[in-house]
């Protein structure tokens, strides 16, 4: 290995990152866009450059572990199965909620199937869950990550790293 080589920094298990990437649902599904092409779920590619830290839980350990090693200006595409991803879909997740813990955790009245709701959580947190439905006494909500039981493809390139 060259002295030039030995200089050039590597993504390390606990690097603050600099990266633009995109998160795309696989273009074989049914429910990929119309001309055949991925969905992007997500992107910063063309915009503001995403920072973090490896460690600390903002993606998933199958994508860290993807990521160490690359240097700066690398540019990858990664499939993912849904199982490394965001994991399967879990039934327990989705859980119907006493209508009136709705009615005191919101100001909407007016709810539509696929609207994201925040609860509060206990210690102050926040937390998300898909509306589903509701009746008289209960709503129904799915808590599983939205792209739970998905492949996706995961595209990034290394703008820097700390």
């Amino acid at each position: 290995m060259s002295s030039i080589e030995a200089s050039i920094p590597a993504v390390c298990a606990d690097s603050y990152l600099t990266l633009h990437y995109r998160v795309s649902l696989d273009a074989a599904r049914s429910d990929a866009s119309v001309d055949g092409s991925e969905a992007d779920v997500v992107s910063t590619f063309g915009a503001q450059p995403a920072t973090l830290q490896l460690g600390a839980g903002q993606l998933s350990p199958a994508l860290e572990e993807r990521l160490i090693g690359l240097n700066v200006g690398a540019h990858r595409v990664f499939e993912l199965g849904a199982d490394e991803a965001f994991g399967p879909r879990n039934p327990a997740l989705i859980q119907q909620l006493p209508r009136k813990l709705l009615e005191a955790e919101s100001d909407k009245t007016d709810y539509s199937p696929g609207d994201v709701v925040e609860f509060n959580a206990p210690g102050g947190g926040r937390y998300a869950g898909v509306f589903r439905s509701l009746d008289n006494d209960y709503a129904t909500f799915d808590f599983n990550h939205p792209l739970a039981g998905q492949p996706v493809r995961f595209e990034v390139e290394i703008v820097g790293i700390l």
